[in-house]
């Protein structure tokens, strides 16, 4: 049956009627000739065609001049000059109307009220057919709708912003009906953005009530409009626009063709330019996600996206609490490109509103983060300004944009556990954009959901294999309430890393961070499912003021010969350590570097300390030297305060950098080449 439809453009309705019932060998219906044989059938449309430029309409009646009202003629001028900031809007705006007036018939040729009018021809075909003219410079736009009478055509267009769809809104909710949300028009104003590419407008219309006459209104925009009785006027409405010289390129197929697909490709009825369907692709977003298949997905996403791979996942979401939201959101199969790591793509979401496109990328539905995400929202609550191009009320869009963004992550995390495999592949890829989403996010709620999506290698798994913050909570002993983690650029120097010893030694799990803002994106979250995030850096810093002498055995060095060598060590590293002391969490290495804040402080070498002297940077990290006073090379060193002055010097400098090294916090080790090669010339002086 919607093959038969397609061909014949008939309503579902009359589509039945002709399979179920028998018809006469002619029949005329539909406003179309159908002559039926036993080899084919043959139908002829008598509407307008290419080839049918000129009006059949002829004049009837008294030609009736009339002024438009003082507040209207300054209206013209506004919508002429500066309301609308592309001139081929215009044509979204009389599709809009038309579109309006074939919801509006159909609302009322299948209305049961008892007093409901009467109407005219109600198995017509339901089209909006436009026809250009470039030796005439004209463009026609014609429907099948509503109609208007002559009341209708004056106060509808000679009356300042009045909507005759808002208005039809109002009256039908006041009975209760749902068909309201099919009525896209309420911007009285749509009708006079003609007159921006227009030297002269007429409209021919006939309404649908039974024994109405037809009219003609046209106008120059100047101020005054005639309005004319007609014969031969179809039912519906036609609006030839008189091009002006200057815009003669909406009289162009291909032009005409490329701004229908653009903002009114999913009008719900079929839209003919000379003849051929403009509209094929469905409005995905308002069916039930049930009824679209995959292959119906793939060809909606390559068409808003402007692209040629796969939707990865797909989020089809429909609501009306607390906003009436109907959207697909896609993540692309393909990785980011380098622009859109960096800076906005020309690709997003698309807002709409009752099929109508708003906007072709809206930055504010989705967080600036989430940019690598495609797709289509349409809500009837969003307000609009009267040229549908600004977006209004900036606490109703900032509700669009949470509802959007929870539900979102929501899906994320369901896909996550549901494809594991698939969304590493997308973690891969678009992690950097979650990242982003917690460093520049400004609600503590959706950083954590944000950070449910996070993923890290940990102590306690294999090499390659990743753990979210939630499993690692799972895993926690009673007693843990932090999650610990380490920062480190690969597995090896982590686990060999000072810092991991005291923790290993506790047999409490780490995570390893390998990406370089990784371990600021945590100190950003700052805590998980109320757990607090640690860097085992920091935890260094906890009961710092060790008592020495639990570290001294019969081996090790003696108490005063411990605080000698931090004397020395003060003396020697002076203007680069704040502090020397002793600590027990160390057992394989010497030494090692505390800062306040380490995550902070390797962001800061990397960003802003080429512009500091050695001494001011220094001074800002204020870094302190935590020595392990059972190890060897600290034992030796006490040794060389009394044997090897200079060669103690050279050591003890040499113990500072390689724990600047192995904290992260030197710009460049290459500098250190030259010490290291004094060092061991001074070692192998004996050799």
């Amino acid at each position: 049956m919607s093959a038969l439809r397609a061909r014949l453009g008939l309503s579902a309705r009359y589509a039945k009627r002709l399979l179920f019932q028998p018809l006469h060998s002619s029949q005329y219906v539909n406003g179309i000739t159908i002559t039926l044989n036993h080899d084919r059938p043959l139908y002829k449309s008598n509407y307008s065609t290419a080839s049918d430029q000129k009006p059949a309409e002829t004049s009837q009646g008294p030609v009736e001049k009339k002024e438009f009202q003082a507040e209207t003629r300054m209206l013209l001028d506004i919508v002429a000059r500066s309301l609308y900031s592309d001139k081929e809007v215009f044509i979204r705006e009389l599709i809009s109307n038309a579109s309006d007036a074939l919801e509006k018939f159909h609302y009322l040729s299948v209305s049961a009220a008892p007093d409901s009018v009467k109407l005219e021809n109600v198995d017509r075909a339901l089209e909006i057919r436009l026809v250009t003219d470039k030796q005439n410079r004209t463009l026609t736009i014609q429907d099948t709708g509503i109609g208007m009478t002559k009341e209708e055509l004056t106060e509808n267009l000679g009356t300042i912003a009045r909507s005759g769809s808002k208005s039809f809104i109002e009256e039908i909710k006041k009975q209760g009906a749902e068909q309201a949300s099919s009525i896209i028009g309420q911007f009285g104003v749509g009708f006079y953005s003609a007159f921006m590419v227009a030297d002269k407008l007429e409209v021919y219309t006939k309404s649908s009530k039974t024994g109405s006459p037809g009219y003609k209104w046209s106008s120059d925009g100047s101020g005054t409009y005639e309005v004319q009785e007609m014969e031969d006027v179809p039912i519906g409405t036609k609006i030839v626009v008189h091009l002006k010289t200057d815009c003669r390129e909406f009289a162009d197929d291909d032009t005409v063709k490329n701004i229908i697909k653009k903002y009114s490709n999913f009008i719900g009825s079929p839209i003919f330019l000379n003849n051929e369907q403009v509209n094929s692709i469905k409005p995905l977003w308002l069916m039930e996600p049930k009824e679209v298949s995959h292959e119906d997905h793939t060809e909606f996403y390559r068409f808003v996206s402007n692209s040629y791979d796969k939707p990865r996942f797909t989020l089809h979401y429909k609501t009306d609490v607390p906003l009436s939201i109907r959207a697909i959101l896609y993540v692309p199969e393909g990785k980011p490109g380098l622009f859109e790591l960096s800076r906005d793509s020309d690709v997003g979401v698309a807002l709409y509103s009752r099929k109508i496109l708003i906007k072709s990328k809206a930055e504010n539905i989705l967080p600036k983060w989430l940019r690598f995400v495609k797709g289509v929202v349409d809500s009837e609550d969003i307000p609009l300004n009267l040229s549908r191009e600004l977006l209004q009320n900036s606490a109703l869009i900032a509700k669009l944009r949470h509802v959007l963004t929870n539900r979102f992550l929501k899906f994320m995390v369901d896909m996550a556990n549901k494809d594991p495999v698939g969304y590493d592949a997308f973690y891969k890829d678009y992690s950097i954009f979650l990242k982003e989403g917690i460093v520049t996010g400004q609600s503590p709620l959706e950083k954590e959901e944000i950070a449910k999506l996070l993923r890290f290698e940990s102590s306690k798994l294999e090499i390659g294999v990743k753990t979210s913050l939630a499993d690692y909570s799972t895993r926690q002993k009673e007693d843990q309430r932090s999650i610990y983690y380490l920062a480190a650029p690969s597995r090896e120097l982590a686990q060999t890393s000072p810092y991991y010893e005291s923790l290993k030694k506790r047999n409490v799990e780490v995570l390893f961070c390998y990406e370089m803002y990784d371990e600021l994106v945590l100190l950003e979250l700052k805590e998980f499912g109320g757990r607090a995030l640690i860097s085992v850096e920091n935890d260094m810093q906890k009961d710092a003021n060790e008592s020495t002498e639990t570290i001294i055995g019969s081996d090790d060095l003696q108490q005063n010969q411990v605080n000698d060598l931090i004397t020395f060590l003060k003396t020697n590293l002076s203007g680069k350590v704040f502090d020397v002391r002793t600590t027990q969490k160390l057992d394989s290495h010497p030494c090692v570097i505390v800062v306040p804040e380490m995550a902070a402080a390797r962001h800061f070498i990397r960003t802003q300390a080429q512009s500091l002297s050695e001494e001011n940077r220094f001074a800002l990290l204020r870094p302190q030297l935590e020595i392990n006073a059972k190890h060897p090379i600290i034992k030796k060193l006490h040794k060389l305060l009394s044997s090897d002055k200079e060669l103690a010097n050279m050591v003890a400098q040499q113990l500072f950098s390689n724990a600047m090294v192995t904290a992260g916090l030197v710009m460049d080790p290459r500098n250190l080449i030259n010490n290291i090669n004094e060092l061991l010339i001074k070692a192998l002086e004996k050799h």
